[in-house]
């Protein structure tokens, strides 16, 4: 019985031509990310925001009319709302934090309550306060930054020099694109995305990994071997796992993200696009910065036999 094969055997797909390509529209991609978070910025959920949120479902023979709901919402004279539908028909009212602590919010509920109860469900209600949401904003940055870099500092005790630097910019490159995701998709940024992102940089660490470990091998077999022929056959040689893991992983998020539901489901958007991400730099992004910073660990020698065999297959 022949086994499903995923990506070829015996492919020497050259992998660092389209460096060419992948580098500027990285480069681009980022540049954007960090205009569009200074100037748009991300949209915070109540965890890092503050304030009420309450999610309604019309009760039988009901319908959700959103416009509705947002000029009532308004008119409690709280600020301005966000009023969003999601689901069959269900909707989402965010009301600012308000003054005078739970006094403040227990009004909010009252009067939603009053305006509400007669057409809606109240499904969700969560309330977050200023110092909770101030604590969670601290802790959730001081967590992302030492999580990075602590992978970044075994990135570098893990390879050597070039190849650490290339497996941090692959990380980096990552969670900008990650970040600049939720900045344009303006899906909301709580502490699931925190999650999702931290996630993502263990995901895109073990793709690189793969790669590099293989770069390694191959270094010290073929200690002649030109650069970007050592690193497509890296490539090459990984490519049939990659892709199974890669295939295995988006499958079981596609699966998540159609039936996951709306409490998920961001986080699974998330991550589905931080799948492709990962995959795209450990290939396009990590291996090909190791030939601008010029991979050592050869040395003076001719080549062997197995070396001028793997030679010939890399020029086929």
């Amino acid at each position: 019985m022949r086994l499903l094969r995923l990506w070829p055997d015996e492919s020497h797909f050259d992998f660092m031509r389209l460096r060419r390509f992948s580098f500027p529209l990285s480069a681009a991609l980022s540049i954007a990310t960090v205009v569009l978070f200074v100037t748009i910025g991300l949209n915070f959920g109540i965890d890092f925001k503050g304030g009420t949120l309450v999610e309604l479902r019309p009760k039988a023979g009901a319908t959700a009319d959103v416009g509705a709901v947002r000029h009532t919402a308004n008119g409690f004279g709280f600020g301005e709302t966000e009023v969003q539908e999601y689901g069959q028909g269900s909707v989402s009212v965010r009301f600012p934090l308000q003054a005078g602590g739970e006094t403040g919010q227990t009004l909010v509920m009252q009067k939603a309550h009053a305006a509400f109860d007669a057409d809606y469900t109240f499904e969700r209600v969560e309330t977050v306060g200023p110092r909770v949401s101030g604590e969670l904003v601290q802790s959730g940055t001081i967590g992302v930054v030492l999580s990075v870099v602590a992978v970044l500092m075994y990135l570098w005790f893990r390879f050597e020099r070039e190849l650490a630097l290339g497996a941090i910019v692959g990380t980096l490159h990552d969670i900008v694109l990650t970040v600049g995701l939720f900045v344009i998709t303006r899906i909301e940024f709580n502490m699931t995305s925190i999650a999702a992102i931290l996630t993502i940089v263990g995901y895109s660490l073990n793709e690189t990994v793969v790669v590099f470990d293989r770069t390694r091998e191959l270094m010290r077999r073929y200690k002649t071997m030109p650069t970007v022929e050592l690193l497509n056959l890296s490539i090459n040689s990984t490519m049939s796992r990659t892709v199974m893991t890669a295939t295995s992983t988006a499958l079981s998020l596609v699966a998540l993200v159609l039936f996951g539901g709306e409490a998920i489901k961001g986080f699974s958007v998330v991550m589905l696009v931080g799948v492709v991400l990962c995959t795209y730099s450990a290939i396009f992004i990590s291996t090909p910065f190791l030939i601008y910073i010029g991979l050592q660990g050869h040395s003076n020698r001719s080549p062997g036999r197995d070396e001028d065999a793997a030679l010939k297959h890399a020029a086929e």
